[in-house]
């Protein structure tokens, strides 16, 4: 809070300090380019509600899936937007790390600077009870003269291709792979598929009848702390899909931090320690300077992982 009023008295920015010191006078939208209801939804409304409580004005979550070109139009809409702090943009690890690099003029150059980071999707690599594996090392082994299929949310899905690099640095190759809309109790129950990459939450209702291989997260999951993060198992490997909030980089400083001490409150509030304690979600705060390392390793860690895909 010093930090803040300190930057507020300063009251400097390229927009000027009359329109600064007015923020926030007019409804604020956090934009979520993913449909409602997932964690990165819920977590956004819990700050979009601690933000009108706390400057008394609307703030709306807005929900821009972009369908098959997933993330990136709901991304274009915020940096199309006037850097005035008003649309503020709620994003996974793809749009900073993926969007700048596969040709969309208005995400190239990367638009976005942190606010901060809130949110690690608690996706892990679950098989049945009774699958002839319960570890990493084990199902590499099974699968030197067994079939294995891998069910996943997308050829281009990070988790996808996190788990891909994650099996060939282990010297093993699925028999087959297939993506999927919903990867919950049934799709192992029925035997869609071996091992999935899923988040927890979806497995919650079979969780104590699943083996948990592994966890794509920097830290371990609260819920199932004896379960290894991948990082553990292949530091180069190390990365964890995460979500955070993002302003175009002309927003002013002061508004920056307004944005961000609403988030901070938010984050320690008791609906989100609920939903962390029900998810296996990680929620945190990641202020803005450690967001962009963190940007800038992931940046270089898929890197390796695209490698190891690609097979190069």
């Amino acid at each position: 809070m010093k930090k803040l009023l300190t930057a507020l008295a300063l009251g400097t920015s390229m927009l000027g300090t009359v329109a600064v010191a007015d923020y926030p006078e007019r409804p604020v939208e956090f934009v979520v380019p993913f449909p409602p209801g997932d964690l990165e939804d819920l977590l956004t409304r819990i700050i979009a509600d601690e933000f009108q409580s706390t400057y008394g004005v609307p703030a709306a979550v807005i929900n821009r899936p972009g369908g098959g070109g997933g993330p990136f139009p709901g991304a274009i809409s915020v940096a199309n937007a006037p850097a005035d702090g008003y649309t503020i943009g709620s994003f996974v690890i793809g749009v900073p790390v993926v969007g700048p690099t596969i040709g969309i003029p208005d995400l190239t150059p990367d638009p976005f600077e942190p606010i901060g980071i809130f949110l690690t999707y608690p996706f892990v690599v679950a098989a049945n009870g009774d699958a002839p594996y319960s570890t990493m090392e084990e199902l590499a082994e099974y699968a030197q003269d067994n079939d294995v299929l891998f069910g996943h949310f997308g050829e281009r899905s990070i988790p996808r291709r996190h788990m891909i690099a994650m099996s060939r640095h282990l010297g093993f190759e699925f028999s087959s792979e297939a993506g999927f809309d919903a990867l919950d109790c049934n799709t192992l129950a029925s035997g869609d598929a071996d091992v999935i990459s899923t988040t927890a939450q979806l497995i919650f209702p079979c969780l104590d009848d699943l083996n948990i291989l592994a966890t794509a997260t920097n830290d371990r999951i609260s819920i199932m702390p004896d379960v290894p993060t991948m990082g553990e198992l292949a530091p180069e490997l190390d990365l964890s899909t995460w979500n955070g909030l993002f302003v175009h980089r002309d927003t002013p400083a002061e508004i920056r931090d307004m944005i961000e001490a609403v988030a901070i409150s938010a984050m320690s509030s008791d609906a989100a320690l609920e939903l962390a304690e029900n998810t296996g979600a990680l929620i945190y705060w990641m202020p803005a300077e450690e967001a962009a390392a963190q940007i800038q390793s992931d940046i270089q860690t898929l890197a390796v992982i695209d490698a190891l895909v690609e097979g190069n």
